[in-house]
């Protein structure tokens, strides 16, 4: 949640701020909902609705908005088209998009720092009265939007950042981990090796040595933000650890190996009473095939599928 964080920052410093969010989005749209930025009085920019001409010229407009006194909440739209009267947004991607334009200034700031760090029920509302934030809120999809003539009202569910879950500490464990945490996701490493040198040093990584792969559901509980990928250092300690996480609930859950070692696990896993349906919800072989070899490759190709499931919702 930095880019709340950015703006708690500058409204501390007295600094209004203009926020750019995106309602909606159709076709072929370079911003899409949710997509969000601001534009600081300071001068400092932090986010995207898309780029291009649109967002140069939306973040021209912030500025000049920025020097009134005060603005209420409004929305323009944008469509990617040259061919049409108005609303052009200077490009020519083709889909349009509708964006709110919202005054953050320090009356906002107690929002602004909870909203840098959320909790499980928090609700972003944007609406024609500015915004606000509700906590332990039941909401089902992630960003909803209702429009009554000049009245509108976004929400956005907040979750805490996505947690990468990994059984493993080897080679790709560390690429993957050294990636996922630039797409700011938490990572949890669990091992049973304390010398192992591949173990990441940072302190942006947690690492928990169990005493054996049979009592990894001891440590490790179900969620809908969690991402599970199974890279031990064997068949047996794959097989032993999914053993214990198919009764558990997850995002995704995905395991590294050959087709052969997959086909095999599965097969013996079958004869011992474990379902076809259980086994087909597992990410195996683990990745998008782009034909990876070194550690980083694979850890690209374990992470694009992991972000492809993350987008899905």
């Amino acid at each position: 949640m930095g880019f709340w964080r950015e703006i708690f920052t500058e409204l501390s410093k007295g600094n209004p701020v203009a926020l750019m969010y995106v309602h909606s989005s159709e076709g072929s749209s370079p911003g899409r909902q949710g997509f969000k930025m601001f534009v600081s009085k300071s001068g400092m920019l932090h986010g995207s609705i898309g780029g291009g001409p649109m967002e140069h010229k939306l973040v021209e407009l912030c500025k000049t908005k920025l020097k009134e006194t005060s603005f209420s909440p409004f929305v323009q739209r944008q469509i990617h088209k040259s061919n049409i009267p108005s609303d052009k947004s200077g490009m020519i991607c083709s889909g349009e998009q509708s964006i709110g334009f919202y005054l953050l200034t320090e009356d906002t700031s107690s929002h602004i720092r909870q909203l840098s760090s959320p909790a499980k029920g928090d609700l972003l509302i944007l609406s024609n009265d500015g915004l606000k934030l509700e906590k332990n809120i039941e909401f089902e999809t992630p960003i909803s939007i209702k429009v009554n003539g000049n009245q509108w009202e976004v929400r956005e569910q907040l979750l805490a950042a996505p947690e990468l879950h990994i059984i493993g500490g080897g080679h790709v464990s560390e690429a993957l981990s050294r990636l996922a945490i630039q797409l700011k996701f938490n990572v949890h490493i669990y091992e049973t090796r304390k010398d192992l040198n591949t173990l990441p040093k940072s302190k942006n990584y947690s690492t928990t040595f169990i005493p054996d792969y049979s009592e990894i559901g001891n440590y490790l509980d179900s969620g809908l933000n969690k991402y599970v990928v199974l890279m031990s250092f064997g068949f047996r300690t794959d097989k032993v650890a999914l053993t214990q996480l198919l009764d558990k609930e997850f995002k995704y859950i995905g395991m590294m190996g050959s087709k052969e070692k997959i086909k095999t696990l599965f097969k013996e896993m079958n004869s011992e009473g474990v379902t076809q349906s259980k086994l087909d919800t597992i990410h195996a072989p683990i990745g998008l095939q782009i034909a990876s070899k070194t550690p980083m490759e694979i850890a690209i190709s374990v992470m694009a599928e992991v972000i492809k499931v993350k987008n899905r919702s």
